[in-house]
């Protein structure tokens, strides 16, 4: 081959290789993970005007549904408060339930319950005024509070008598946590607030934005946030001793009213800051469920009913059932491999000779 005819070969093959386009990278990110690049915005494509002028409206469409749905939430929050406020004279004794109303909440196998107590002339019943240990029982049955609520928090969280919710004008809300006279701290009430952002993030959603959390007033050698460590220390010179008490933090429920804050834009400490994440989800977290579900279902979560909703991903398990042949075919098979095992030949004997016919 001539150098003119090599020479026009490569020509021809670098035109079938140049991008058009057809061909070019920049189409062929629908199929990717990786996010759009800024050469994207630089792209002139049919259409792309209409399908923004679209995705906008659809965006201004999803803020006002969730307006909508914080509307609605604050309307039914108000036909619930009238139940909430009688759970609350029931729970602390106030007031008593009719027979009607006991009638109403009492189901078949309770009735059966009952008539068995009924029946047992011995058994002597104590007269108590409300449910006692109503809340923390509540709170106890529910596996994310379970997880902070110490031995110590018990006996101060039984004087708890009542969890309230209320809404403002703008997105957040505030719980109050009403606690009878105790020996713990002075406060009647502890509130904890979440705040939102104004404007609603990507999609509509409204955008939590921090926390805050009532001070709480310990009675002297009270309070169950901080532990009083004490060490002894000698003098070299002198040879006497001194007694030196420090405080430091403990795991407490009641920190829940001490919520973490979040890191300043310039903290370059990436490992404090993941941190700190995961702790402002967290609370977040606590918050959510107390509203979303422990106040309005308290009555569930004291009784345990509500655990039968709970950790659905193992309902599956509850639709098959395992056949014990199968588990004992199991056991056998490993059974016969460790005899296959125990037979083998040691290292040094020889195995045993296979004599055919």
């Amino acid at each position: 081959m001539d150098q003119s005819s090599a020479s026009v070969d490569i020509k021809k093959k670098q035109q079938q290789e140049a991008p058009t386009p057809q061909n070019t990278p920049h189409f062929s990110t629908l199929n990717s993970s990786a996010p759009p690049t800024d050469n994207m915005e630089t792209i002139q494509t049919p259409g792309k005007g209409g399908l923004k002028s679209l995705q906008n409206k659809y965006t201004a469409l999803e803020v006002e549904f969730q307006k909508e749905i914080l509307a609605l939430e604050k309307k039914y929050l108000e036909l619930y408060t009238p139940l909430y406020q009688k759970r609350a004279e029931f729970v602390s004794g106030k007031t008593e339930p009719t027979d009607a109303e006991v009638e109403d909440g009492v189901s078949e196998d309770e009735e059966e319950d009952d008539e068995k107590d009924e029946d047992d002339e011995d058994k002597e019943i104590e007269k108590v005024e409300g449910i006692p240990e109503f809340w923390l029982t509540a709170l106890k049955t529910n596996a994310q509070f379970a997880d902070i609520i110490t031995e110590k928090d018990e006996e101060a969280l039984k004087h708890l008598v009542d969890i309230r919710m209320a809404y403002f004008d703008k997105p957040g809300f505030r719980l109050d946590f009403e606690f009878s006279p105790n020996d713990f701290f002075t406060n009647t009430i502890l509130t904890k607030t979440y705040f939102y952002h104004d404007e609603p993030g990507y999609g509509g959603d409204f955008v939590y934005d921090h926390a805050e959390g009532t001070k709480i007033d310990w009675k002297e050698g009270k309070d169950l946030s901080v532990t009083v460590e004490t060490k002894k220390q000698r003098h070299k010179g002198t040879n006497k001793t001194r007694v030196v008490k420090k405080t430091v933090p403990a795991e407490t429920f009641f920190s829940f009213f001490s919520p973490p804050v979040a890191p300043e834009e310039d903290d370059e400490d990436d490992e404090e800051d993941e941190d700190i994440d995961e702790r402002l989800e967290a609370d977040y977290g606590l918050g959510e469920e107390l509203k979303d579900s422990i106040i309005p279902r308290a009555v569930d979560w004291f009784t345990g009913k509500a655990l039968q909703y709970q950790d659905n991903g193992d309902q599956y398990d509850d639709d098959f059932e395992y056949d014990d042949d199968e588990e004992e075919d199991d056991e056998d098979e490993d059974d016969d491999e460790d005899d296959d095992d125990d037979e083998q030949p040691a290292k040094d004997e020889k195995a045993p000779e296979c004599k055919q016919q």
